[in-house]
């Protein structure tokens, strides 16, 4: 039976955090190695990723094998008291793979080929590129399966960061065997396609293609399959690797690196969840005044998809990256307080992109735990603090988070659907409005938990849904159940319009959930650009508006329009409904606009921050077991006397860790 936690070769039962990093000795001379060595046990790394870049090291040709420097590394990691979590190196195909059959490489909408010369060139319905990932992964699993640094396996890298979706032959054969699965017969995918509209209706299940460059704009619903078949093809690829693993060392656990972070949305990964045996994450911070909210936002999220269990933060940095416009070092302080923050949300292993920094490479001047400077640097010097900070944490190995009282509901379909083309606008930004209202919940001082829709959504007492655009009718009903048993839900502009297919809910909107909020929209309003609107509570709106009638004695206004097209029509609704409550809210208020919204709605739902007043606002708390940690939102130091009981000041960008006891 396969495990759903790190393998540790030695001392197995005891609870302990991991921390180390991306390890890639092929790119060092042999001597560097034991420098390496001993600075990893000087930092107190205890556990990396081995070979996820190494196909072409490995298999330097189709029937030429090279695992003498593969050996030597994991024997060196294992006599140094390092685990490894080994990579089935499947991530990047030699240059010899797609010389040989160039039929794997992925081809985008209109038509080009997707060269080798970087990394991820390949289909994930390739059969070709199946067959050889499956004969290195089985190779792999053969060779080291019994070695005692194996701590877990790895499949692939960050599956697909750059091939998610594939327009080629290959794609376009295995979405019409997932469209037959899905829909059994062509009568109810063009039912469902709506594709009596355009003349598009198919009369033959080979007549259907990947949503390629066309003249106009694709059929939405097949646009929204296309996305929901592109997840599962990675995933499908992810099951495969995961098989053989499986079948040759079932008691070592299995998984592979999420994306949750910014807008990488192509993965459904609250799908993809239950395919591994614990979940793993990369994280790199996004620049912009929710910097610090967005990394806190993903490891929520993260935290929860884990289902509270213990998760793996696979890559973070230590510092600048290479890939964005501009690449800004971090503060002093930065490191650990992005480290332990994961560690706040659930994750039992921090580790880094990468261990040593690349001399050469696209990555070269990514940061990394022993940067160009060397061990004598500021960088490494952290590095080692944060070491040392995560031994005197290892009570908190194993520990779950503790569920808040609040939480953000997070939906990746409604994420595809809402930012498809043809909407009332193409400004809309589903994860920007999700994060806004984290950010103000935060703001408050009000915990809060990010969820996926298939979460146990009655365990909350407040549940804040913006633009939950796909609305099936199961899950309207577990709304409407939700607010009937004492739940308060909180929705937005955009949401419940449409169902699983894309179509829209008649009568008016908010379509699924007209009739649990108590008003009618006939039309949508958007805003320009330069558009704003003044609400009479003193907050100005953008992106949107809605002409809202009132459709149930019981709904009350909160908020009215005092400027703009919709001057004098209601804004924020709320409706009390059984033995709970719906609200809406119709605009783009951002962070500071939603606070004295939020206030209020948490305030009806009975829902108030654990934290002295304050420290509201400037410190996030996060509960783990019995471990309140407190992290620092602001650039000044923060007196927190208040919970810790003694005169204490949590330092700029700082984290301070309370016991306070329980379990």
């Amino acid at each position: 039976m396969h495990n759903d936690w790190l393998r540790w070769p030695t001392d197995p039962a005891r609870a302990r955090l991991g921390f180390g990093a991306d390890y890639n000795p092929e790119q060092w001379p042999r001597h560097v190695w034991d420098e390496d060595m001993r600075a990893m046990r000087a930092a107190g790394v205890n556990i990396v990723s081995l070979a996820i870049f190494s196909w072409a090291r490995i298999q330097p040709a189709e029937d030429t094998w090279d695992f003498a420097w593969l050996d030597e590394a994991m024997d060196l990691l294992h006599s140094n008291g390092i685990a490894v979590d080994l990579a089935t190196a499947t991530a990047s195909p030699p240059p010899w793979l797609t010389t040989l059959h160039p039929q794997i490489l992925p081809v985008d909408r209109e038509g080009r080929t997707v060269w080798p010369g970087a990394r991820q060139h390949w289909r994930p319905t390739s059969p070709v590129f199946r067959e050889h990932a499956l004969r290195l992964t089985r190779a792999l699993a053969t060779r080291y399966g019994g070695h005692p640094a194996l701590a877990a396996w790895h499949v692939n890298n960050e599956l697909g960061c750059h091939n998610v979706y594939d327009y080629s032959d290959d794609a376009a054969a295995a979405f019409r065997r997932w469209l037959r699965d899905r829909y059994t017969t062509l009568e109810a995918l063009n039912e469902a396609w709506a594709t009596t509209f355009w003349s598009q209706g198919y009369s033959d299940w080979g007549q259907i293609i990947p949503p390629r460059l066309v003249t106009s704009h694709p059929n939405p619903a097949q646009q929204l399959d296309f996305k929901r078949f592109s997840s599962d093809a990675l995933k499908e690829h992810l099951r495969a690797e995961r098989a053989v693993l499986r079948e040759l060392t079932p008691e070592v656990p299995v998984t592979t690196n999420f994306l949750l972070m910014g807008e990488t949305k192509g993965m459904n990964y609250a799908d993809w969840a239950a395919e591994v045996d614990f979940v793993a994450n990369d994280h790199y911070t996004l620049p912009g005044p929710q910097s610090r909210d967005e990394l806190s936002f993903s490891a929520n999220l993260t935290g929860n998809l884990a289902g509270g269990r213990a998760w793996y933060l696979m890559e973070h940095s230590t510092s600048a990256v290479n890939w964005q416009p501009v690449n800004v070092a971090k503060a002093p302080g930065e490191l650990a307080r992005d480290s332990l923050t994961h560690v706040a949300h659930g994750a039992d292993a921090v580790c880094f992109f990468q261990w040593r920094q690349s001399a050469a490479g696209a990555e070269k001047y990514h940061s990394a735990m022993v940067p160009h400077a060397g061990e004598d640097s500021a960088v490494f010097r952290a590095v080692v603090d944060l070491g040392a900070r995560l031994r005197a944490l290892d009570g908190v190995a194993g520990r779950r988070r503790i569920p808040a009282r609040a939480a953000v509901v997070f939906d990746w379909e409604s994420w595809w659907a809402a930012e498809l083309d043809s909407h009332p606008t193409d400004r809309l930004r589903y994860r920007q409005e999700a994060l806004d209202w984290y950010t103000a919940l935060l703001d408050l001082g009000i915990r809060a938990d990010v969820v996926p829709t298939g979460a146990p959504l009655e365990r909350y007492d407040l549940l804040v849904a913006p633009i939950l655009h796909v609305v099936p009718a199961g899950l309207a009903a577990r709304l409407r159940g939700y607010v009937a048993g004492g739940g308060h839900l909180v929705t937005t502009y955009f949401s419940g319009i449409v169902d699983e297919h894309d179509r829209v809910w008649l009568g008016g909107y908010p379509g699924a959930l007209r009739d649990l909020l108590g008003i009618r929209i006939e039309e949508f309003a958007p805003l320009l650009d330069e558009q704003r609107v003044e609400l009479d509570n003193g907050t100005t709106g953008t992106l949107w508006t809605d002409r809202i009638d009132v459709t149930d004695p019981a709904t009350e206004v909160l908020a009215w329009y005092k400027t703009g097209d919709q001057a004098g029509r209601a804004a924020v609704t709320w409706r009390q409904a059984g033995a709970g409550s719906a609200a809406y809210v119709s605009t783009r208020l951002g962070p500071a606009g939603l606070a004295p919204v939020l206030a209020d709605l948490a305030g009806r739902a009975g829902v108030t921050s654990e934290l002295p007043e304050p420290l509201r606002g400037r410190v996030e708390l996060a509960v783990r077991g019995g471990h309140w940690f407190l992290i620092n939102r602001t650039g000044a130091p923060v007196d927190i006397s208040a919970v810790t009981g003694m005169p204490s000041t949590l330092e700029p960008h700082g984290v301070h860790v309370v016991r306070t006891g329980g379990t």
